[in-house]
């Protein structure tokens, strides 16, 4: 090799211990370790240093082309098909289409490089990672809460799917409350709330993803909405506004990583705990998280917060199961009757024979499945149990009154709007 020679820092390195070696001053067994080398390519190594000297410690193939290297007909006509054929296609799908249709047998990786060599463009540009930081834990019990659902295999892979629900103070770990249920739904978080209530209270605020029971995600607006600047919530939205419980929204599942952690540490415990003790259906788990995992769970990983005390609101048993509940605006028809999808319920008359026709009322259907209807502040009308089923959501178009006026799209629960939050009508602690 003539000329100058340019070595390479872990070539140089060689250099030095071979001149060691050479010189007597190291042995050949120590030079291995130091270049993490074996012996025998040790002794290579050596043997070409004392033929060549500092030529024999550059690598073979430098200045020579990949073996596996595309060559440069194949590279055009790569570029040449991309432009004229396939420019519209991502590199992933021009990669499979060379293949099937060309016969050319090269990565993806590679096509991506030669695209961007020739200053090609990706079809669709990729947003960059946003920067997240990590969010300091409230110092507080009760400052914030986090609740989630977890869908899985529960009861071993023989058995169907259902979910776990869980709630998780921010400030120590707790679990405040968990169940299972068939699925993440409105009525799985209005249970999970009552557990939470009458457990601890009512926390400060809830951080939670935005599930479409706990964040309305349509952007249509009511004419009602509108004219007061807002729109109505979904019902699990109304219940904590009554509550003056501040729900945050969560843009990504690593800002609420502490519930999901959570969930990570019971799917590995919860379900080889349940096999033992041959717990295999949802009301038997229910019962025994409550009377025995839940305590037993926190004595294990809860920590203690940084303040001392309490921010949890307490609350009675009968404002637990008046506020949490579906709520639905409804107007009182003039033979007295509520009527909801097909449910009918009949307002008796008030005092002195009083009608409540043509009045705007709330109704309420409670956890245990029993009717309530409410006008402000007054219980005017009672209904038996009935199945507490999930709302029903479907749009109607309200006919145009007026030549011209266009049509009204508005969204129905169970044939009737959401409730607005009813703020103030009821302490906390009555």
């Amino acid at each position: 090799m003539e000329g100058n020679i340019i070595l390479s820092q872990k070539e140089a390195h060689r250099a030095r211990v071979m001149r060691e070696v050479v010189t007597g001053s190291l042995r050949l067994k120590d030079a291995a370790f130091l270049m993490r080398v074996s012996d025998r390519q040790a002794k290579r190594i050596k043997a070409r240093f004392l033929k060549e000297d500092l030529a024999g410690l550059v690598h073979r193939n430098r200045g020579r082309s990949s073996f596996n290297a595309l060559s440069g007909s194949v590279k055009d006509k790569i570029l040449s098909l991309h432009e004229e054929e396939y420019f519209d296609f991502n590199d992933t799908h021009y990669t499979e289409m060379l293949a099937e249709n060309e016969e050319i047998f090269v990565s993806r990786e590679t096509v991506r490089q030669l695209l961007r060599g020739a200053k090609r463009p990706p079809k669709r540009k990729r947003k960059p990672r946003r920067h997240r930081s990590r969010r300091v834990a409230k110092e507080q019990k009760g400052e914030m809460v986090q609740w989630d659902g977890s869908p899985h295999r529960w009861f071993g892979m023989d058995s169907p799917p259902c979910c776990l629900m869980g709630a998780v103070d921010d400030a120590t770990g707790a679990l405040l409350a968990a169940l299972f249920i068939p699925a993440e739904s409105s009525e799985a978080y209005l249970r999970l709330l009552e557990m939470m209530l009458r457990r601890h209270g009512a926390p400060q605020s809830i951080y939670q993803d935005r599930h479409s029971a706990l964040v309305r995600g349509d952007d249509h607006w009511s004419q009602e909405e509108q004219l007061q600047g807002y729109q109505f919530p979904t019902h699990v939205g109304r219940v904590l506004e009554e509550l003056s419980i501040e729900s945050i929204p969560a843009y990504s599942p690593q800002a609420k990583g502490r519930v999901e952690r959570r969930f990570g540490v019971l799917q590995d415990r919860l379900i080889a705990e349940m096999r033992q003790k041959g717990i295999q259906d949802i009301n038997t788990a229910n019962a025994w998280l409550k009377t025995e995992y839940i305590d037993r769970y926190n004595a294990r990983f809860a920590k203690k917060a940084g303040k001392k005390g309490s921010l949890f609101v307490p609350i009675s048993k009968r404002q637990v199961h008046h506020r949490v509940c579906y709520a639905y605006e409804a107007v009182v028809g003039n033979d007295n009757c509520i009527r909801l999808g097909g449910l009918m319920i009949d307002v008796p008359p008030g005092k002195q024979g009083r009608s409540y026709a043509k009045r705007k009322v709330f109704v309420r259907q409670h956890l245990d499945g029993t009717w309530t209807v409410w006008l402000d502040k007054q219980k005017i009308a009672t209904h038996p149990q009935t199945e507490f089923r999930e709302p029903v959501r479907s749009w109607k178009r309200r006919k145009a009154k007026q030549h011209g006026r266009a049509k009204e799209a508005f969204q129905v629960y169970i044939a009737s709007k959401p409730a607005p939050p009813q703020k103030g009508t009821f302490s906390l602690c009555t």
